[in-house]
């Protein structure tokens, strides 16, 4: 079992760390502490090995943003395993590969945005749809994801918003058994418990995603790929739905999870079964597919990140929680720019490629 403790000295850092305050178009701010020392609210790309209330940040272990190379192989693997299936969830002539979202309102608004299938031309959907270099011979794109089915909708494969997902896959014409990649993005509502406090909503939530990765293999036996992304930036958020610093927090969770799974597959190959004491088991050895970071979408709504991502006002809608158009139509690109670019998409997302 993995054990996550937080040192004496992290814990006076974190209290010590300027507290984040609301900026005049009620952003909240980045703030930091002493250098080397925790640090804020920072985009866990950009964190790196620094910390956050005793956490480190960057989206893999050791602070970095790229898998380690045993985890980066494995992916590669799941990719060439990736191959059109019939109906029946078969290799052969005519067969499909099906990129499934999962998730809650956001998910939807940022992948669809719409009435499946028919999409809202800025989100993720439209764009690939309207874009030449995607495969659109064997590649299907289905929205699965729902208003209000957060975490714990998801959690058991035999919840109602499976069948609901599989309605969906039935109108593009296509079956659970040829979904091979997901993507997964989620959060738990009305958080109330902030880290590094060991009742955290962050912890919850990686348990939470660890029971959801379960039943997404359980109900889809071909998956192969989960690519998870946390929420969009929360301080804009004039109700308690998901507001900072829960939405910032919630990387952590994905970051966990993902962590975990590399961590029980090295000491797999070592002779050791470990397991997560909150993210469960997840050998991609027939339990969970292989998991990791889609694109990281947090950043500030006051200080753009390194690759000049900021979350403005005008990007949500007036709850200041959903994205409107503008945010919308930023996932999207962030989405599509992922699976065009990434060694563990492009050979079976773009067009003329080939997995190998």
């Amino acid at each position: 079992m993995i054990m996550r403790r937080w040192s004496t000295l992290a814990l006076a850092a974190s209290l010590l760390a300027v507290a984040a305050c609301s900026g005049g178009d009620g952003s909240v701010l980045e703030a930091t502490s002493r250098p080397g020392g925790d640090t804020a609210m920072v985009p866990l790309p950009d964190l790196g090995p620094r910390t956050y209330l005793g956490s480190q940040g960057g989206l893999y272990p050791g602070g970095l943003n790229d898998p380690p190379t045993a985890h980066a192989a494995a992916g590669r693997a799941a990719a060439a395993a990736i191959v059109p299936l019939g109906r029946d969830g078969q290799p052969g002539a005519g067969g499909r590969i099906v990129l499934l979202s999962v998730g809650m309102s956001n998910t939807t608004m940022e992948f669809c945005s719409g009435n499946f299938p028919q999409c809202g031309a800025w989100t993720f959907a439209g764009q690939a749809a309207a874009d030449p270099a995607v495969n659109h011979s064997t590649l299907v794109i289905v929205d699965g994801a729902r208003g209000g089915q957060t975490t714990s909708a998801w959690a058991s494969p035999a919840l109602p918003q499976y069948d609901s997902a599989n309605a969906r896959l039935a109108r593009a014409g296509v079956t659970e058994s040829q979904v091979q990649v997901v993507w997964l993005k989620q959060a738990n509502p009305q958080p109330t418990a902030s880290m590094p406090g060991t009742g955290a909503d962050a912890y919850l939530l990686e348990k939470g995603l660890g029971d959801v990765v379960r039943a997404l293999k359980n109900r889809y036996p071909n998956l192969k790929q989960v690519f998870l992304s946390s929420r969009i930036y929360g301080g804009y958020a004039s109700t308690t739905l998901n507001p900072e610093p829960y939405a910032y927090e919630g990387g952590f969770a994905v970051k966990w999870l993902i962590e975990a799974q590399i961590n029980q597959m090295q000491q797999a190959t070592a002779g050791t079964t470990l397991i997560d004491g909150r993210a469960g088991n997840l050998s991609y050895d027939g339990v969970v597919p292989w998991l990791a970071w889609g694109p990281y979408l947090w950043a500030s709504g006051a200080k753009p990140r390194a690759d000049g991502l900021v979350w403005l006002p005008q990007d949500y809608q007036a709850d200041g929680t959903h994205p409107g158009q503008s945010g919308q139509q930023k996932v999207g690109k962030l989405l599509l720019d992922f699976f065009e670019t990434s060694p563990f998409t492009r050979c079976w997302f773009l067009a003329g490629q080939r997995c190998s």
